[in-house]
Formats: C-alpha cells, sequence, structure tokens
C-alpha cells in the first residue's frame, strides 16, 4: 500500500499579468503520467518486496483542486506468487484548497491489494505477512515556505482501524537549466485501536513512533512535457517498538532499507 504524495511550492506572483496567467492555467485540466522502476517497494517503512524491480505506473488527473490518482505495483519476481506479479491498485481521491500561506487537502483511498495470502517462511524463502484490501481517508496541511512543512493524517476506516500521522519537509535546488536537486524527509507515527494491527506476538494494539525517510534526487526535464527523476532513498525505524513490528510485517524480516530507482513523468 502506497500513495505517493506531490508536494508544489506555490511562488507569489509580483506583476498583475502573472496573476492573472496563474488564475488561468489553475483553470485548466491537467494529467501526469508517472511510470517507476525501483529496486525494492517499501511502504510506512515496511518493505512488500525483496530481491526484485517493481514497476509502479501512475496516473493523476486534475481540475480546479479536484485530483485522481490511480497507481500500481508490479513485482517483477514475487516472493508470495513465486514469479512476476501484479499486485495492487490504489486509488486517490483528493480536494485541495489554498487558504492564504496554507495549503489544505483531504481525500479518499482504496487499497486494491488482491488479497495476498500469507506465506510461512522455509530454509530458502522469508515470510510473508497476508493483506487485504482496505481503505482510508486522510487530511494534510501544507505551509508554502521554505522546506514546504506538511502534516499528513491518515484514518484505516476498513481492514486496520487506527490513525497513522506523518510531518515532512521537502525543498528543491535549481542546479543548473531547470534540473533540481530534489531533498526530502519525513517522520511517522501510528496509533492502533484494532486488534488487526497488534505488537507481534501479542495481542496490544500497536502504538509508537514509527518509520523514518530520507531521499535525495534529482529532476531532469526534457521536452516540454517530460522528465526524468532518479533517486536513492533510506527507511528505518524510530523506535524499538517500530524496529520489531517493520521486521515482523517486511518480506525478508529486515527493518532498515536503502533502495532507489528512476521515475519518467508526463506532464500536461
Amino acid at each position: 500500500m502506497k500513495k505517493k504524495v506531490y508536494i508544489a511550492i506555490a511562488a507569489a506572483a509580483i506583476m498583475t499579468g502573472q496573476a492573472v496567467a496563474y488564475a488561468d492555467d489553475a483553470d485548466k485540466p491537467t494529467a501526469e503520467l508517472d511510470m517507476s522502476v525501483l529496486s525494492q517497494y517499501i511502504w510506512r517503512g515496511e518493505a512488500l518486496s525483496k530481491d526484485s524491480a517493481v514497476i509502479e505506473p501512475s496516473a493523476t488527473f486534475g481540475y480546479k483542486g479536484v485530483s485522481l490518482n490511480i497507481w500500481g505495483n508490479f513485482d517483477t519476481d514475487s516472493k508470495a506468487y513465486n514469479g512476476a506479479k501484479y499486485n495492487e491498485t490504489d486509488y486517490t481521491l483528493s480536494y485541495s484548497k489554498d487558504v492564504g500561506i496554507t495549503k489544505l487537502t483531504g481525500g479518499y483511498i482504496y487499497y486494491g491489494l488482491n488479497e495476498q495470502p500469507a506465506v510461512a517462511a522455509t530454509a530458502k524463502t522469508p515470510a510473508i505477512p497476508s493483506s487485504s484490501d482496505t481503505q482510508e481517508l486522510f487530511g494534510a496541511v501544507t505551509l508554502n515556505v521554505l522546506l514546504s512543512p506538511t502534516l499528513t493524517l491518515y484514518r484505516d476506516i476498513s481492514q486496520y482501524p487506527g490513525w497513522y500521522v506523518n510531518f515532512g519537509v521537502s525543498q528543491s535546488l535549481e542546479v543548473v537549466d531547470k534540473i533540481t536537486f530534489d531533498l526530502a524527509a519525513s517522520a511517522g507515527y501510528y496509533y492502533s485501536n484494532s486488534k488487526s494491527l497488534v505488537e507481534p506476538n501479542t495481542t496490544t494494539e500497536y502504538r509508537a513512533l514509527h518509520n523514518g525517510l530520507i531521499s535525495a534526487g534529482f529532476t531532469i526535464p526534457f521536452g516540454d512535457y517530460f522528465a526524468v527523476k532518479p533517486m536513492v532513498a533510506y527507511s528505518f525505524p524510530l523506535s524499538s517498538e517500530a524496529d520489531d513490528f517493520i521486521k515482523a510485517n517486511s518480506v525478508g524480516g529486515d527493518s532498515s532499507f536503502l533502495y532507489g530507482g528512476v521515475t519518467v513523468t508526463m506532464t500536461y
């Protein structure tokens, strides 16, 4: 289960003509198509793949603050299915509005996980936790200032009732000829109020400072509509409780992950 959140910093218009141009652009439909190839699928600190590349297509359509995203994951060597498998499709419907220097976003996510079964560990293969389709509501507040600080609150309303809170910052620095160096960092906290999300080998609801993530990459535009975005990221637990939880719910039983890849983007 993964949700990509794109954070944009809106520059203030100095001249009246510029302000009119931005207003006109805001009224036009937008579309963005992405294709990512990554060394591993990491979601909220948990590894959902191991020793295989994943291919993640995404399409986002927007109009007047309303956005629809469809995102998928194809594992080229799924350990749960013993081979290549398209194993997830997520749908996100959201609405965003700027209020002064603040951007407010709210929405709904449906995680389509193909009812992946649990797989016991063997001498050659790691254990695979089971997964089921689920749904979340979320709300986010972003300050359109340096580092774009963003606080996002997610509420699972289906299989795994509970809260996930994430605070993140990001900054893009122009290097040369519209090429940017992109940095981001975030920290997450889980608060479960369901026996579906418990500490390993207990019936205690999982509540802990959860995962940290730092990433660095480049955005390299070419042509009028395309860009290539290579990146590298490091995901790690933020508490001993999180270390145990992530190990128990990750393919391969690790808790820290260094991974990377490249995304090709077309924006209209």
